[in-house]
């Protein structure tokens, strides 16, 4: 028996819950609604140890198995308020994500909460769906990673996907790092860390990027106090310098311009163009100020330089911007999607007893055109 059914109200069986689980926030809410009802952190209080856990700082299977069980019960009965027994679920996933965490979401859904179907929607996809196009090239820059996927006439071009370990994570380390210089005995938890972020830090122009640490560097941005129950002073050089990290190039010459510009090279010709006039930018990290500017200084001055001009041919970028903001924009997509009647690309939970796994993208079995097969 799942704890919590008594007094839990139940939605009409054509209402569908959508649940966008991210590695730093979570977002959730019903489809047809033009907005999440809620964003949460993706951490739960561990039951044996009392200590609040992040999902993705697992252990093992089994860790991850208990984790998920307690996060999901806060999900429907504490925040969506609904009994899961049965209900129709969307799940928004990145079609680059660790297939043992999928795996392991599903069989907590269906054999622990007794969901009735899950369809397991890809976000770059959906993303694209809230503008009312079909072809977009889709860079997302989360917590943990940076992940694009050019989409064309609703087919993702999955032989161009790009990804780096480039986003909000390395920007929490970089403001750390540049606090333990200043003084050792200061130490920022995670969340102060994201609220300084958000609140002070900036991302600055490819101009003055360019001059910082010379001689003639221009001169740094005023300070500002963080008005924490600790008051901090932040320097205007680490207000501007924080996201820089994004931007410099690893030893393999990649960042998160060069993502775009490899993606656009590795697609048909005849579609180049097309993905260059349609960048579609979501998750957190791309709302900070002056992310987009900075992105399209970087991708105009790659474009024209000797390493990309003759290979790509392109001279502008247009961006989109959609109907929300660019952390829950997926999650809309999600929405969008789950007023629509899909039943063949729904995972119900007969056939997931009956076969003990998850339909994957990457396997031949769910690749082959089987009638008798069921289709995600």
């Amino acid at each position: 028996m799942l704890r919590g059914y008594e007094g839990v109200r139940y939605i009409s069986d054509k209402q569908m819950v959508v649940f966008d689980i991210g590695s730093a926030y979570t977002k959730f809410g019903y489809a047809g609604e033009a907005s999440p009802r809620g964003i949460v952190r993706t951490e739960v209080r561990c039951p044996e140890s009392k200590k609040i856990r992040r999902i993705i700082d697992y252990n093992d299977v089994e860790d991850l198995y208990q984790l998920l069980v307690e996060f999901l019960h806060l999900l429907f009965f504490k925040y969506v308020v609904i009994s899961p027994k049965d209900t129709r679920i969307l799940l928004l996933e990145s079609p680059l994500a660790v297939t043992l965490f999928k795996d392991t979401l599903a069989k907590v859904m269906f054999r622990h909460f007794e969901v009735g179907s899950i369809l397991f929607l890809p976000s770059h996809l959906a993303t694209v769906s809230t503008l009312g196009i079909d072809t977009a090239l889709v860079l997302d820059v989360g917590y943990q990673e940076a992940t694009l996927i050019p989409v064309f006439e609703g087919v993702p071009i999955l032989k161009a996907w790009q990804a780096l370990p480039l986003g909000g994570q390395i920007v929490h380390e970089n403001l750390k790092r540049y606090f333990n210089n200043l003084s050792n005995d200061m130490d920022l938890s995670e969340k102060m860390l994201e609220d300084i972020k958000v609140r002070t830090c900036f991302v600055t122009t490819l101009e003055r990027s360019a001059k910082l640490g010379t001689t003639d560097a221009p001169p740094p941005p005023l300070d500002v106090t963080y008005p924490g129950i600790k008051r901090i002073l932040i320097p205007g050089e680490i207000r501007e310098k924080a996201f820089e990290v994004l931007w410099e190039r690893d030893n393999d010459n990649l960042s998160l311009p060069t993502m775009i510009l490899d993606a656009i090279i590795k697609c048909p010709l005849d579609t180049r163009r097309a993905f260059a006039e349609n960048i579609m930018l979501i998750g957190g990290t791309t709302m900070a100020k002056g992310f987009v500017s900075r992105l399209k200084s970087e991708l105009l001055a790659l474009a024209n330089s000797d390493l990309y001009k003759t290979k790509l041919k392109i001279e502008s970028f247009q961006f989109h911007k959609a109907p929300s903001k660019p952390n829950y924009t997926a999650w809309l997509g999600g929405a969008i999607f789950g007023t629509t009647d899909l039943p063949l690309r729904y995972l119900t939970k007969e056939v997931y007893l009956k076969t003990n796994r998850v339909p994957d993208w990457s396997c031949l079995i769910d690749n082959q055109k089987d009638e008798t097969s069921y289709e995600i």
